[in-house]
């Protein structure tokens, strides 16, 4: 636990939340600032900055109820869809430091786009360094 952060508060049941699941090494509770109606929240109990500092028990506590509560907060706000999205650091709007996922349930005609709105101008790749990015990440 970080003695600053707001979810290990919530965590800690210091902060009130509004939860909607819990399990040993998860918990998921709405946005108290939602970009929808049901707007979710999925941390690890324990504090974590990015999502790769978690451990693979609890990536897969935190994705396990991503994929258990996707369809539940959807049906629950009668929403056409959702979209999941992880802002895992300062420089991709990272706004609380403590890894999170969100689930945000998407209606038609709700004025959203697709997640590839995120980073604004797509930028041009071409095949020779697609074919490089392939090989140092496949390292």
């Amino acid at each position: 636990m970080s003695d600053d952060c707001i979810f290990c508060s919530i965590v800690a049941g210091d902060i009130p939340a509004r939860v909607v699941a819990e399990t040993d090494d998860a918990l998921a509770f709405l946005d108290a600032n939602p970009m929808a109606r049901g707007h979710t929240l999925v941390i690890p109990k324990a504090h974590h900055q990015r999502v790769a500092d978690l451990s693979h028990e609890e990536s897969r506590a935190v994705f396990d109820l991503v994929h258990e509560l996707a369809p539940v907060i959807e049906d629950a706000v009668d929403a056409d869809a959702h979209t999941i999205g992880v802002n895992d650091g300062p420089d991709a709007g990272q706004e609380v430091p403590h890894a999170h996922v969100h689930i945000i349930p998407r209606f038609e005609n709700d004025g959203g786009g697709p997640i590839h709105v995120a980073t604004g101008d797509r930028p041009e790749v071409g095949d020779d360094e697609l074919d490089e990015i392939a090989d140092a990440i496949a390292e």
